[in-house]
């Protein structure tokens, strides 16, 4: 570094400045004194004792003045980094504002599936709980400035004009209004309390598992050498990937299933394509004849109506003639990617075990550091397979099918009424109709099949939405079949109590009315009091359990606990349509992928002998990206859009937030605060893929 002049160089024409001259080592970025040095650093002093230090000058006024100075540039630097950041979120919001494109839309309505009756009902309950928030956070402005601060013993005594309106709207809020909010208030704290003991108790069985090392092991495994079928335990498997207008992955999925490490005369690859797209079609169809002409053992079977979905298209395949020659049947969905050992390590558990119906795998995902969406969305899915499934396969031998990934024994299916299309959650269906009848599950943790997340706010909404409102379509006609089943009777409450009704509707319930209606109304009604464990330490606590399965995402534990209680809307809403049957609860919605392995992944799937060659029988990777590339160009342009009830929710939280200050509850406001900005973000759509 040059030496500067002036203050820290030589005075002109006279003694230079007392003092060491500064050498500043820069290979670490966290300054200290200690990393101030001088030439005559290298100099050894004799000390009164005798012994020898090196360095005979001490650090003086000035070095210390660098060192702060240093130190400041750096915290400089990184207020410089956070301005642009918030700059540039400052641009893409005028940008999205300015554009004007809602979720209201006519083509986004439809494509989310959400009722529209509902969609406006729910949207005009928060503006009006907003409006009311509003006039409340005026009045009590306008009591702080004038100072109409009524003690409880003087709310009796008449006062007169607006101070008088003002003592009778205490007298009312805290003889009718209170006792309201109070109860729902508490009912809110004792089902948060009985969910977070569901999930410390997951956490500890998770801990015990890991402690004592328990891992499903197959009784016999499958020997080495594949080609020959005698040599081990070979059993015909059917593998099926139902698809529907998925352009951006089917190649690789075909190519990961073709190179499944079994005897090529003991499995059949079905390629169940529901697209109604006819470049898609044409794009599939030919890469299954690629790869019919290396020798793989895959069919091609399209379906012209896509009557029930996804549970429609297996329903139909299983109808096949040659089904009957197969004991059982791998399922995985387009964007999933198998390893070539997948079958070895999955299918050796059923054999000399009679009663085992289900073999699940764990998902890992190719572009969990995509942006933040994907980094929240990752935390969440450690923690289900990771503690969740694990856990219930574990102890109960029963947990809800992922719908892909997994390897069903077909006598199962078919013993339990096999694939019906009457809800959106058909894996989940078939689950509990499997479980019902007393076939066991075996969830692997070990052994992990590739997949995307989805990397837009809107495609992870359409997701939720379907995710959280089948499984209450599902209870209602699960229920009667549950309670006359002749199994244990724990096994009933389980299902009943804590499969359904606290993980998938009261988790729900609680997230949204305790934190985004019942925490803004305390604050005009401080009467109704929420405690600061409620609000802060309990959620931080389940925040952190719930990211102790992914230990690296720890710096993103406020985000999450944020973004979880902001997707509540989302899953309150589709709680309520899948419970009281309506319009949106019927909807299926594809997830939109974006095709995330590269062409050197599709390469290596590839056989050896057209590795290094681009014609024949080779899949061609140029053109098909070049034929993605044009669909892309002539398909309809992605935006970013506003989310209206978000935003509404938002401005809520917000006005909550300012209330709060007028009776300094500390803690209560930083969470209003930070929550409210949360909102205003995913209403914004800033959290998920930007679309230029």
């Amino acid at each position: 570094m040059a030496p500067w002049s002036g203050l820290w160089g030589a005075k002109a024409g006279g003694d230079a400045y007392r003092g060491t001259p500064v050498v500043v080592k820069m290979e670490n970025p966290n300054w200290s004194i200690s990393e101030i040095s001088s030439p005559e650093d290298d100099d050894e002093e004799i000390l009164a004792t005798g012994a020898r230090r090196k360095g005979g000058r001490t650090k003086n006024a000035k070095q210390i003045r660098w060192v702060l100075l240093l130190k400041a540039h750096r915290a400089a630097g990184c207020l410089a980094s956070l301005a642009s950041a918030a700059v540039a979120l400052g641009g893409a919001a005028r940008r999205r504002v300015a554009a004007g494109r809602t979720d209201a839309e006519a083509g986004v309505v439809a494509a989310t599936g959400e009722s529209p009756v509902v969609r406006s009902r729910f949207y005009a309950f928060i503006k009006a709980f907003l409006a009311v928030s509003l006039l409340l956070l005026a009045v009590e402005v306008a009591a702080y400035i004038n100072g109409w601060d009524l003690a409880d013993s003087a709310l009796a005594l008449p006062v007169i004009g607006l101070e008088s309106l003002y003592a009778s709207w205490l007298r009312f809020r805290a003889a009718y209004v209170a006792p309201g909010i109070q109860f729902l208030t508490d009912a809110c704290v004792v089902l948060f309390l009985i969910q977070s003991a569901d999930r410390l108790i997951q956490c500890l069985g998770c801990f015990y598992i890991r402690l004592k090392r328990i891992k499903p092991t197959p009784k016999s495994t499958a020997l080495p050498d594949a080609e020959d079928p005698d040599a081990g335990y070979y059993p015909m498997v059917l593998v099926q990937i139902p698809m529907c207008n998925e352009k951006e992955v089917y190649q690789q999925s075909i190519a990961a299933v073709c190179n499944l490490d079994w005897p090529k005369s003991n499995f059949l690859v079905q390629v169940l394509d529901d697209s109604d797209d006819p470049l898609t079609q044409t794009l599939i169809r030919e890469e299954v004849a690629k790869w019919q002409q290396q020798g793989a053992r895959i069919v091609y079977r399209h379906r012209v109506l896509r009557d029930g979905y996804k549970a429609g298209n297996l329903k139909s395949a299983m109808s096949c003639s040659y089904v009957r020659d197969y004991e059982f049947v791998a399922i995985f969905d387009a964007d999933f990617q198998p390893n070539p050992d997948f079958l070895k390590r999955t299918v050796p558990h059923f054999k000399d075990n009679d009663e085992l119906g289900l073999v699940q795998a764990r998902w890992s995902f190719v572009n969990r550091d995509e942006n933040l969406l994907t980094r929240l969305q990752y935390i969440n899915l450690c923690f289900h397979f990771e503690v969740e499934q694990q856990v219930n396969g574990v102890f109960l031998n029963f947990f809800g099918f992922n719908g892909t990934a997994g390897v069903w024994r077909i006598k199962a299916l078919e013993d339990s009424g096999g694939w019906m299309e009457r809800t959106t959650v058909e894996d989940m269906d078939i689950a509990v109709r499997a479980h019902l009848h007393g076939w066991k599950f075996i969830f692997l943790n070990d052994v992990e099949c590739q997949c995307e997340l989805p990397e837009s706010y809107e495609a992870y909404r359409k997701q939720q939405h379907r995710w959280h409102s089948g499984p209450m379509q599902l209870f209602r006609l699960c229920l009667p079949d549950i309670i006359k089943c002749k199994i244990a009777f724990w096994k009933k409450a389980n299902l009943i109590f804590l499969f359904f009704l606290l993980r998938k509707l009261i988790l729900p319930f609680y997230s949204f009315t305790l934190f985004c209606i019942i925490l803004p109304m305390t604050m005009f009604v401080p009467e109704a009091e929420l405690p600061d464990w409620v609000v802060c330490y309990i959620p931080a606590l389940m925040s952190l359990l719930n990211i102790l399965p992914s230990p690296k995402s720890f710096p993103f534990i406020i985000p999450y606990l944020l973004f979880e209680n902001t997707m509540s809307v989302t899953k309150f809403n589709a709680m309520i349509s899948g419970l009281f049957q309506l319009g949106s609860a019927y909807e299926w919605v594809v997830t939109k992928k974006s095709g995330r392995s590269s062409e050197g992944d599709l390469i290596s799937l590839a056989p050896k002998e057209l590795k290094h060659q681009k014609t024949g029988s080779a899949p061609n990777l140029d053109a098909v990206a070049k034929e993605q590339l044009a669909s892309k160009k002539d398909g309809k342009k992605k935006h970013n859009r506003i989310y209206k009830k978000e935003l509404a929710l938002s401005m809520l939280l917000l006005t909550a937030a300012a209330r709060s200050l007028l009776s300094k509850q500390g803690i209560h406001f930083y969470f209003l605060l930070f929550q409210g900005i949360s909102f205003l973000l995913v209403g914004l759509d800033l959290i998920g893929e930007q679309v230029e």
